[in-house]
């Protein structure tokens, strides 16, 4: 690794803009924005995928190894990630730094209380449950109907006890009994909060926004009435800022916010591809799980927002998961979706060491039947050489100018706007709503949240609502089965089918592999 002060030069963030955390890691002040601002804008590259197995299928490691293949062509470009999760990291995914010769370090320090951000988000989620636990119990002036309270407690870690709990039990001093429950942070709203700020004061806002709950005339709660809002900013105050790391072969690399994909909108920060654009020419953002999850929502929540658009779509498939799903029906209905949003794809063939050169040639012609060109990235073993012809492919695919576009208009109802996603996108014949969420739904419009956009949490091992329903699967009838106000993120959290906001550990987690030794070396962590 190089000191960090040294990668910083590469992009010329000057020593002012620097908040050191040890040798190799650094957050960089938001004062960068103002003093970048005249340079001319990069280019954004999204990455993205096709249906994945339980083990992924590599956008984190093609997203590190397409930068340093842009970096090895001779091209000024960083990598945007977003920070692991805890629960992963202990559970069945393992940790999320990429890995080979495509992979952002220091890894254990990435994937291990990463400059204490998600501890941050951990802090101020349920600093605004205690605060608001306590206006209750100290006479609740504001009239808050107790039956009627949104606001869950948050937790980094999968921990399906906590799914669903009662607080306030054992008399009086310990506040009013109710039900509860956790979410996991990566699925906390102050996450995506975070992660779709523009800077402090857009934080600020959005804090304050948040819905907490009801009160009895049905009016809504927000976290400024429970002057919770300065608070929470203190203990966000250093998480705002973006996180620089290093790629292995040196690259810069800006890992921040970490909302999962499946159950939240699934990108890095808007602060860091932000900074990325203003001091590169070309960022590589990794957006979380398939093109159905991640990809559509930064078209729908995260490019409105923002304003930041897309100028190419990386669309990353692997021989196992094409074989997983049984042939080319998946990667097929991937591509048709994405042509829907106005961006150029480029299919990456993430290279696995078994696959043959015939098995890599058949997609690549499969894909050019398609008007689609597919180019083999190995860049788990080769590092930046083994994607300099995808660095190519997408650099000639992202000549023009973006043309991206969302799926929908916010000025559909909340109705239109879930099955506009499900028909078009998941291919669904219709959407089925279990009882009581039409009547959220209404009641979200009756406040004045028609305009959202909504955030479909499902799961990611199919296109459909069903994780047994492999390839491209159609004519199902998607189900509703709840549906969450997040005011201050700007959005409304649709739940599809089983989907839990706070997974649970398999019989035999990565966290049985690991261990410290003697010396303190960190073993067992992948």
């Amino acid at each position: 690794m190089k000191p960090i002060r040294e990668i910083a030069e590469t992009l010329g963030v000057t020593e002012e803009y620097l908040h050191y955390y040890g040798k190799y890691t650094a957050k960089l002040d938001l004062g960068l924005l103002q003093a970048t601002a005249s340079r001319p804008p990069g280019k954004l590259i999204l990455v993205t995928a096709v249906t994945p197995t339980s083990h992924g299928e590599g956008k984190t490691v093609v997203s590190i190894g397409l930068a340093q293949g842009l970096a090895r062509t001779g091209r000024k470009a960083v990598v945007t990630l977003r920070e692991p999760s805890l629960g992963p990291v202990f559970g069945i995914k393992g940790g999320a730094t990429g890995g080979g010769a495509s992979q952002v370090i220091p890894p254990q320090m990435i994937n291990l209380h990463f400059n204490g951000d998600f501890h941050a988000v951990s802090s101020a989620h349920n600093l605004l449950a205690a605060l608001l636990d306590a206006h209750i119990h100290h006479g609740n002036a504001l009239g808050i109907d107790v039956d009627n309270i949104y606001w869950p407690r948050a937790l980094d870690m999968n921990d399906r006890a906590l799914r669903d709990v009662i607080v306030g039990l054992g008399g009086k001093n310990n506040g009013v009994p109710r039900e509860t429950g956790f979410v996991i942070t990566a699925a906390s709203e102050i996450m995506a909060i975070l992660a779709l700020s523009n800077g402090r004061e857009d934080l600020r806002k959005r804090l304050g926004e948040i819905v907490v709950g009801l009160s009895l005339d049905g009016k809504p709660i927000r976290a400024a009435d429970l002057n919770a809002t300065g608070a929470m900013m203190v203990l966000l105050n250093e998480a705002i800022m973006p996180n620089l790391v290093q790629t292995s072969e040196h690259v810069p690399a800006f890992v921040h916010a970490g909302p999962f994909a499946n159950i939240a909108h699934g990108t890095s920060s808007v602060l860091s591809q932000r900074m990325g654009l203003q001091l590169a020419d070309w960022v590589v953002n990794e957006t979380g799980f398939a093109a159905d999850l991640g990809a559509e929502k930064y078209f729908d929540l995260v490019m409105p927002a923002s304003g930041l658009k897309p100028s190419v779509v990386v669309l990353i498939a692997s021989l196992r998961a094409i074989e997983a799903q049984g042939g080319f029906a998946n990667i097929d209905r991937h591509l048709s979706n994405l042509a829907q949003f106005g961006v150029p794809v480029v299919v990456a063939i993430n290279r696995f060491a078994a696959d043959s050169a015939e098995q890599i040639a058949a997609v690549k012609g499969h894909c050019r039947q398609l008007g689609v060109e597919a180019v083999e990235a190995d860049v788990f073993a080769r590092g930046g050489d083994g994607g300099r012809e995808l660095a190519d492919a997408v650099v000639e695919a992202a000549s023009g100018e973006s043309h991206a576009k969302a799926l929908y208009n916010h000025d559909l109802t909340l109705e239109a706007k879930i099955e506009r996603v499900a028909r078009a996108i998941y291919g669904a014949a219709g959407v089925y709503f279990e009882s009581g969420t039409r009547k959220k739904l209404r009641q979200y419009e009756g406040m004045g949240y028609a305009g959202l956009p909504v955030c479909i949490a499902k799961t990611q091992s199919s296109l459909s609502d069903n994780p047994k329903l492999m390839g491209a699967p159609s004519g199902f009838t998607m189900t509703v089965t709840d549906v969450h106000l997040s005011a201050g993120a700007g959005f409304i959290v649709v739940i599809a089918g089983n989907m839990l906001r706070m997974p649970g550990l398999g019989k035999a987690p990565q966290a049985f592999q690991m261990d410290v030794t003697g010396e303190g070396e960190i073993v067992g962590l992948q």
